[in-house]
């Protein structure tokens, strides 16, 4: 689907402007909108505005990184948007010249139909111009970032209020999947921050000096959102040594009670086998109390061990 705006020289917003119509002189700036385009309308780039090639190439071979191409009477911008479901980035490209903005997306984007519908509804940003336009994708653009973010860090929040009946494999599991998003959105927002930094400090963007003040805000935010991505991720990385920490404390704490009970029991088998073998000749065997005498120096043995393991400190284990 194509959707068409163009503001006149008599400051009038008219839609579904014909594509022929859009070099026609009443017109002062126009927005195409390529949303989901099918195979014929995307073929509409070299046919009607004669896009470099390579730019095209770019909208079709999906996904490039965010980046900032210059063209001779336009720009050409890669950005990339962000799926909540998926957390995979989906790319939005602009083709941004002195009157007008191409826009051309083989996704749904909400940043765009957000910044169209302002358009429509609000006169005041209509005389802005080009340049505030694509400030406004940007922003709604890094805007969807957001949320995603801040669900994350929520979840994290959670994680940290360890559930005493939640197993560690479980909350491990946990820390590991919020990881693994961490590393998705970062690959996203860290290419848009460099192409964000470059878009403010290029000198061949025909962006007046007061108008690059927005661009430096959606900067600002890409900063914040980076800076929040690396504090979640060491978050992550101290719950997983946290973790792997008590899981062997536990460990350490089971096999110290096998240890004893083995140590314990080690004289004693000794004792049983030495007894237990068929020898006619064990004075012990017709003795009338043997059988209590050597009960006794068992337990005796056992006290012994126990008392000795004492006083080396096997017992005065840190309680959890």
């Amino acid at each position: 689907m194509i959707r068409t705006l163009a503001l006149t020289n008599d400051d009038k917003l008219v839609k579904h402007i014909q594509l022929d119509q859009i070099h026609d002189p009443s017109i002062q700036y126009y927005w195409i909108d390529f949303n989901c385009p099918s195979e014929e309308e995307a073929l509409l780039l070299q046919s009607s505005f004669h896009f470099h090639p390579l730019a095209i190439e770019d909208c079709f071979h999906f996904l490039q990184r965010p980046k900032l191409d210059y063209y001779e009477g336009y720009s050409f911008f890669v950005l990339h948007s962000l799926n909540r479901q998926t957390l995979e980035a989906e790319e939005v490209d602009l083709f941004i010249g002195e009157n007008y903005i191409v826009t051309f997306h083989f996704h749904p984007s909400a940043a765009i139909d957000k910044v169209w519908e302002k358009l429509l509804h609000t006169p005041s940003i209509q005389e802005k111009g080009i340049s505030y336009l694509a400030y406004s994708v940007m922003d709604k653009v890094v805007d969807e970032y957001f949320p995603t973010v801040y669900q994350i860090e929520d979840e994290l929040n959670d994680i940290e209020n360890i559930d005493a009946k939640k197993s560690i494999s479980v909350l491990m599991e946990d820390v590991f999947k919020l990881r693994s998003d961490l590393l998705k959105i970062r690959r996203t927002i860290l290419p848009m921050r460099d192409l964000l930094y470059r878009v403010i400090n290029s000198e061949r963007l025909d962006v007046h000096p007061e108008q690059k003040r927005y661009f430096k805000d959606v900067y600002d935010h890409l900063l914040k959102l980076a800076d929040m991505i690396e504090s979640n991720r060491e978050m992550t990385s101290d719950m997983r040594d946290n973790y792997l920490s008590l899981n062997s404390n536990r460990m350490n704490s089971i096999m110290m009670t096998l240890t004893v009970i083995s140590s314990i029991f080690i004289p004693l088998t000794f004792i049983v086998g030495v007894y237990g073998m068929n020898f006619k000749n064990m004075p012990e065997l017709k003795w009338h109390y043997g059988y209590f005498f050597v009960l006794g120096f068992m337990g005796l043995i056992t006290l012994g061990l126990i008392l000795w393991f004492k006083r080396k400190g096997w017992f005065n284990t840190d309680k959890e």
